[in-house]
């Protein structure tokens, strides 16, 4: 069997969770069967049972409105992902980005067509941010492909819900298959200190570390409006960079400014660090907040708990599937707007509940070091990348046709 995935993120382009499921998922699924993946870069890989290529586009000729260009720069890289003869037995999309070219290799090659949900595009409305009408087109491709696809996969059983609330899709085509980790790879290091002092960390002071893009949905200015609650004694280390907009770009550096100037400790590391540097600082770091106000999965939590760092996390979407709530870390409720369901009814008290925990846990080594010992056997015994691939592997099994194919 052959699957063949395509994706908008592949290493070393990868920014966001979908880019480390891609990766993880292929590397692992590539020990069962044949995978290729077709992805947005430069990106050339023959590996035994592994193959990735990268098609590159330029938008510099585009004159459309600079918010249209990657959109239609997804549309122009999905029919060169057809254009080149497909030989798979599966076609596996994943993103908006690389859903149309799932539809036409559906159409065109007859093949299953599976989609992975990592985020949904009617749950994310700041996205209009971005994308301007774009966005109502990537809405489009995104109801297009789920109600087209053959398997659709959802991430945690909440994702799962959303999946059957907004589109046409029939319950026996979603099949529940978490995210993963390699706990080999996310784990205590006897690392060196360097990477804090690099970044201006003090390594005699423990800090609160946040990792993630700056983004509406990972809520960082939620916690950085917490600052401000937080006891005196602790750094607070934001590793942020990767701004959807200038706006919400400038909207940050105005929030540290003014967290800045009610207490020291606070260091914003302006871009994305590597893998590497990433696990060291969960590894350094005493408690790890994610205060997104959307998350289908959130595998930054996993990778914090692989780590044995205990987590403060929002109680929303597959979060509360993955963190343990007194067990693993803490979860903060979070009262969304109905009119505006992304936005907290009281953006300050949920500001003052994020505080509140952090602080518990600040002020307990004892119970932060029980929750981070927890949150590592948690993560090596229910989110193993193998099992993950079984699963995908025979998931794909079941769609192929009665000939073979």
């Amino acid at each position: 069997m052959k699957a063949l995935f395509l994706t908008n993120e592949y290493p070393p382009h990868t920014y966001g969770g979908a880019g480390v499921h891609v990766d993880y998922l292929s590397r692992e699924l590539a020990k069962l069967i044949d995978v290729e993946v077709r992805a947005f870069g430069d990106q050339h890989q023959d590996a035994p049972h592994l193959t990735v290529r990268g098609f590159p586009k330029s938008t510099d000729a585009y004159t459309c409105p600079k918010p249209l260009r990657s959109a239609f720069a997804a549309v122009s890289r999905c029919v060169d992902f057809n254009t080149t003869n497909i030989d798979a037995d599966v076609v596996h999309c994943h993103t908006w980005y690389s859903q149309l070219g799932g539809v036409m290799a559906k159409l065109n090659y007859g093949l299953p067509l599976v989609v992975t949900v990592h985020s949904l595009e009617p749950l994310r409305p700041w996205k209009r941010e971005q994308l301007g009408g774009g966005y109502d087109f990537t809405c489009w491709i995104e109801r297009t492909a789920m109600e087209m696809a053959d398997a659709v996969v959802a991430v945690s059983r909440e994702t799962k819900a959303d999946v059957l609330r907004l589109f046409n899709v029939d319950e026996k085509r979603v099949h529940i298959i978490y995210n993963g980790i390699d706990p080999d790879e996310y784990r205590v290091a006897d690392a060196s200190d360097a990477v804090l002092t690099t970044h201006g960390i003090d390594p005699g002071k423990p800090f609160v570390l946040f990792v993630g893009r700056i983004a509406r949905q990972k809520g960082i200015i939620h916690l950085v409006n917490a600052i401000k609650y937080l006891d005196p004694g602790f750094q607070i280390v934001l590793c942020a960079g990767a701004p959807d907009t200038p706006e919400i770009a400038a909207e940050m550096q105005r929030a540290v400014e003014a967290a800045r100037r009610g207490r020291d400790g606070v260091i914003w590391i302006e871009k994305m660090l590597d893998k590497r540097n990433v696990i060291s600082l969960y590894g350094k770091a005493a408690v790890f907040c994610c205060p997104s106000i959307y998350e289908p999965f959130g595998i930054i939590n996993l990778e914090a708990m692989a780590c044995e760092t205990a987590v403060v996390a929002s109680a929303v979407g597959g979060i509360k599937e993955v963190v343990v709530h007194g067990e693993t870390g803490f979860l903060v409720p979070l009262e969304q707007m109905a009119e505006s369901p992304f936005e907290p009814v009281d953006p300050d008290r949920f500001a003052r509940d994020l505080a509140a925990r952090i602080n518990e846990l600040m002020r307990q080594s004892e119970l932060r070091e029980r929750f981070a010992k927890a949150g590592r056997a948690r993560a090596v015994e229910r989110f193993s990348w193998a099992s993950i691939a079984e699963q995908t592997r025979d998931l794909y099994a079941s769609l192929r046709k009665p000939d073979g194919r």
